[in-house]
C-alpha cells in the first residue's frame, strides 16, 4: 500500500458524519414584510431600552419623564391660577423649549440603533435574510422617528388632556393640540434622518453621541447669534433666512409660518407662506438627503 493510498484510509477512518436531529422547515415563510415590521419593532423598543439591561432605560425613560412632568406642571399651574382660561404656552412652543431634552435623547439612542450594528459587523446577516437595505434604513427611520414623537408627543397630550379637565375652550385648545402635533411630527422625522446620518457615518458610539449633539446645539448657538447680530445691525430681512441653517430653527420658522405658532426669531416677525414653504422645501429636501445618504452608506457596509 502507497503512503498516498495509506494516508487516504486513515482520513476515511477517522472521519465520521453525526446526524444532530437538524429538520428541514417546512411552515409559513414570513418574508420581509414580517421582517421589516419586527426590525422596526425590535428599533423602537431599543430606544427606550425595552429587552435590553436596566442601566440601558435608564436615560431613555428618565428623559421621557423630564417631558411628562414639565408638561404636568405647567397644566397644573394653569388650573391653579384664578381667572386662567388658556395653558401658559402654547402647544408649538413646548418642543422648542425643551429642545435640550429631545436633542440629548437623539444624541443618546441613535448611535445605539445603528453604531452597534456597524461595529460589531452584523449588518451582512441583516441583508442575509429576506431583507434588503431599503427594509432597513426605512425600518430604522421610522424606529427613530416614531421614538421621538413618542417623548415629543406624550408631554402634548398631557397638556391637552389638562386643559379639558380645567375645562378651557375646547375648540381653541383642540385646534392648537393639533398643530402642536403636526410640529412635533415634523421635528421628529427631521431630527430621527439627521441624527441617524451622523451617527451611521462612525461605529464608534462615543463619537455618535457628539457629533449628534454637535449637529444640534452649534449649528442653533450659531444661527441664533448670527440672527441676532442681524437683527441689531438693521438686517432684519437677513433674519428669517438665516433660520434655514439650524434643524431647531427650521422647525420654529415652519410652524411660525403654517401652524399659528409665534415667532421666537429675534424681532418676533412672523414668516410669510412663501418664506414658509422654503423652509418645508428644505426640511424635505434633507430628509430625502439623508435617507439617500443612507442608503448609500449601507450600500457599503452591507458587502
Amino acid at each position: 500500500m502507497t503512503s498516498t493510498e495509506h494516508g487516504t484510509t486513515a482520513g476515511s477512518e477517522t472521519s465520521r458524519i453525526h446526524n444532530i436531529g437538524y429538520r428541514s422547515y417546512d411552515g409559513p415563510r414570513l418574508g420581509r414584510g414580517y421582517a421589516r415590521r419586527s426590525l422596526y419593532s425590535q428599533s423602537l423598543r431599543g430606544s427606550f431600552g425595552l429587552g435590553r439591561s436596566a442601566k440601558s432605560k435608564v436615560l431613555p425613560m428618565l428623559l421621557l419623564g423630564v417631558m411628562c412632568m414639565v408638561a404636568a406642571i405647567i397644566v397644573a399651574v394653569a388650573i391653579a391660577t384664578p381667572g386662567s382660561t388658556a395653558l401658559p404656552i402654547k402647544y408649538t412652543a413646548f418642543a422648542i423649549y425643551l429642545q435640550a431634552v429631545i436633542g440629548l435623547f437623539l444624541a443618546a439612542q441613535a448611535p445605539q440603533s445603528v453604531s452597534r450594528d456597524l461595529r460589531f459587523r452584523s449588518i451582512p446577516l441583516y441583508f442575509s435574510r429576506p431583507i434588503e437595505r431599503v427594509d432597513y434604513v426605512v425600518a430604522k427611520l421610522a424606529a427613530m422617528a416614531s421614538a421621538l414623537l413618542i417623548i415629543t408627543g406624550m408631554p402634548l397630550v398631557i397638556l391637552y388632556a389638562g386643559a379639558l379637565l380645567g375645562k378651557f375652550d375646547f375648540a381653541d385648545q383642540t385646534k392648537g393640540f393639533g398643530q402642536g402635533m403636526v410640529s412635533v411630527a415634523l421635528l421628529s422625522v427631521l431630527f430621527a434622518a439627521l441624527g441617524l446620518v451622523v451617527a451611521a457615518l462612525t461605529p464608534r458610539r462615543g463619537f455618535g453621541v457628539a457629533a449628534v449633539i454637535a449637529v444640534l446645539t452649534i449649528s442653533y448657538g450659531a444661527v441664533s447669534v448670527v440672527q441676532s447680530i442681524a437683527w441689531e445691525t438693521g438686517s432684519a430681512g437677513a433674519v428669517e433666512w438665516l433660520g434655514l441653517f439650524s434643524p431647531i430653527t427650521l422647525i420654529s420658522g415652519l410652524q411660525t409660518a403654517f401652524l399659528g405658532a409665534n415667532s421666537a426669531f429675534p424681532g418676533g416677525e412672523d414668516l410669510g407662506a412663501g418664506v414658509g414653504m422654503v423652509y418645508l422645501i428644505v426640511v424635505l429636501a434633507l430628509v430625502a438627503g439623508s435617507y439617500a445618504v443612507l442608503m448609500r452608506r449601507y450600500r457599503k457596509v452591507g458587502l
